[in-house]
């Protein structure tokens, strides 16, 4: 027939059977005689997937150079065709299922370090992991800072807009319709309705992106150039902060701990054995996010067993992922750029495997937390958080924040200090509008709740009103000069307010409110707004969307989402967590701080007030407030449980 194309597919696939048969030469014979045949008939695809056969054959006949070589060809092959793809979440989904070939380098090239130790080849292998990830985030930082949407055709940013009003009056339709099979027809209509908008409004970013007159004189960075290597990430870390980078792998997973002055590297266990510990944690953690289950109100004994249990399992992970680095560790801030399963943890709530008592620069002595539990024939520790003697950063790359950082500090510094959103009115039923107690009744059954689906539950707690985020809003406005503050309550705290421009005018913003995360559509993801006006009519918008946050322009040195699960999103290998944290970025905010559950109302009506007295009083910086405000609760014994502090995490500038 003369299908060259084809015949190269079968004479690969031939190598791949006898690769199973155990007959490696015959493999490396068939996949070579492919290799010209995919390169004559312009398959790059095919060319790549040729390469990494041969690579993979190579490297298991202990030939790691000339895997080398190989895999390096695809590795260029790959980034040659991710530039070709306009579309950005196309883009996103190949880079996604090429990350294999990343993983199986960076594999490679450690091995090639235990024979050779001081080749280089440990940060070589820092710089793939580098290129291997965010880079979907990092382009969008670029164009950011190009200002790329700038000059865009004003029909196509006012279809956007139209295309954004559609699917909120969809999603609000959804929201109000009553769980019963008669409504389920209705509910597969409304559900394909918002699909096909959000599909059209993604084509139309693509179009609005590329038509820019920017877009044509914009560089992305290069990946051999501008993807950070081992001096340049060295730059951007200070004598006082660790940089732990993980990645994780099937067989093998890595951890580079990085100084400005050294780089040391360890060999892990693979993904499964990772990820399961990782997972048995965070279900723990969880555990009191559950309807119906009040554990403030458990017996003593319960509550010390699920204490116990929650322990066990940060002290179990952190052997797996901590303990090789925990003499480097000191009481260094910890930079963590983690991968897979790593990225929903808090880092803080691990078992520090070296306590010692703290003593962090402007840490005081009244502040100092208790001595680490010990028991045991042994003494061995019970149990001491990380964030006893660490500040801890997460960072979606080093890349990124370099990025980001490099642009940010030539903005002008925001001008006033405070804007706060709370206490929204979220239905029809609040006294705020009807002037009466509201019923005993439940205001809304999550069972029956449409955005159940997406929402993975609201908490703080349920769908109804919030008093904790009008308790914690008045007390941290009380620390600034009511003219350096604007606030949104009640009806006011809606969608005209979270959009205004004069956010912009303001050092610190807060959305202390509902909030979900969509793991499928993270573009669904938000944060829950008033959903009425004065006058009883529902507010369309009623929801601050992650379309909407990368449509703000903020000035903002912290935005804090005091809301659930702010931190989450889709999980896209390469990418990591696709959320609101990357929307706040590319609005402009230096840094944010987010959650990774279902947050307890009143522990966090406790927890932000401590935050912020620490920052907008004694004047400590985000990193450090954080972590004294957490300390507070953790030696708390009603708070001791890391539910109820752990799940606000700091993403971004550390300085």
């Amino acid at each position: 027939m003369g299908d060259r194309s084809k015949e190269a597919a079968t004479l690969n696939n031939i190598g791949l059977v006898y690769d199973d048969l155990g007959e490696k030469q015959k493999a490396l014979e068939f996949c070579n005689q492919g290799l010209p045949l995919v390169r004559a008939v312009g398959d790059r695809d095919g060319e790549a997937k040729t390469h990494f056969n041969l690579a993979y054959l190579e490297r298991y006949r202990g030939n790691l150079e000339q895997s080398r070589k190989q895999i390096e060809a695809t590795i260029k092959i790959i980034e040659d065709l991710r530039t070709k793809i306009d579309n950005q979440d196309l883009r996103t989904s190949y880079f996604a299922s090429v990350q294999n070939y990343y993983k199986f380098y960076i594999d490679l090239l450690m091995q090639l370090h235990k024979k050779n130790p001081s080749k280089g080849y440990d940060a070589l292998a820092l710089h793939i992991s580098e290129r291997s990830r965010a880079r979907g985030l990092i382009e969008l930082l670029t164009e950011a800072h190009a200002n790329i949407r700038k000059g865009a055709d004003p029909k196509l940013l006012a279809e956007e807009k139209r295309l954004q009003q559609l699917i909120d009056a969809r999603a609000k339709r959804l929201q109000d319709l009553p769980k019963k099979p008669e409504t389920q027809p209705a509910e597969a209509k409304l559900k394909k309705e918002v699909e096909d908008l959000l599909t059209q409004q993604k084509e139309l970013e693509t179009k609005i992106r590329t038509t820019s007159p920017k877009y044509a004189e914009l560089k992305y960075p290069d990946p051999e150039r501008d993807i950070l290597k081992l001096p340049q990430i060295q730059q951007q870390l200070d004598k006082d902060t660790l940089l732990l980078q993980y990645s994780l792998g099937k067989e093998r997973s890595y951890l580079w701990a990085v100084t400005p002055n050294s780089l040391n590297t360890y060999e892990l266990p693979g993904r499964e054995v990772i990820e399961k510990s990782a997972a048995t944690f965070q279900e723990l953690l969880r555990k009191c996010q559950n309807p119906g289950l009040n554990c403030q109100k458990l017996p003593a004994e319960q509550k010390a067993k699920d204490f116990q249990e929650i322990t066990q399992a940060a002290t179990e992970l952190s052997k797996l992922i901590l303990a090789p680095v925990a003499q480097k560790l000191g009481k260094k801030r910890l930079v963590i750029v983690a991968d897979g399963g790593l990225q929903e943890i808090p880092f803080a709530a691990l078992t520090d495997l070296t306590p010692q008592p703290s003593s962090l620069p402007g840490k005081r002595e009244q502040d100092k937390p208790p001595s680490p539990s010990r028991g045991g024939a042994g003494g061995e520790v019970l149990y001491q958080p990380l964030l006893v003697n660490h500040e801890i950063v997460n960072l979606p790359s080093v890349t990124a924040i370099a990025i980001h950082r490099n642009d940010l500090n030539k903005h002008q510094v925001a001008p006033k200090t405070l804007a706060v959103l709370a206490d929204p009115i979220f239905a029809a039923d609040d006294e705020r509008f009807t002037g009466k107690p509201p019923s005993l009744g439940p205001e809304i059954n999550l069972e029956q709740s449409s955005l159940k689906q997406t929402a993975r539950n609201l908490k703080r707690t349920g769908w109804g009103r919030l008093p904790g985020t009008r308790t914690e809003a008045e007390q941290i406005l009380k620390l600034v000069s009511p003219l350096e503050s604007v606030y949104a309550f009640d009806f006011d705290a809606n969608y005209n307010f979270a959009t205004s421009k004069q956010l912009k005018q303001y050092r610190f913003i807060l959305f202390a409110t509902h909030g979900f995360a969509d793991p499928i559509n993270p573009e669904k993801s938000g944060i829950i707004l008033s959903q009425i006006d004065k006058q009883g009519k529902p507010n369309i918008p009623g929801t601050l969307r992650l379309g909407d946050i990368f449509n703000l322009d903020l000035g903002a040195d912290l935005v804090v989402l005091s809301a659930c699960e702010t931190g989450l999103g889709k999980d896209v290998q390469g990418e990591g967590l696709v959320g609101l944290t990357r929307g706040l970025m590319y609005a402009g905010a230096k840094r944010a701080v987010v959650s990774l559950w279902q947050v307890n109302d009143t522990a966090t009506s406790k927890l932000m007030p401590l935050f912020y007295t620490a920052m907008l009083q004694q004047k400590t910086s985000p990193t450090i407030a954080l972590r004294e405000a957490q300390l507070k609760l953790w030696r708390q014994k009603d708070w001791r449980n890391p539910y109820y502090w752990a799940a606000f995490t700091l993403q971004g500038e550390w300085r």
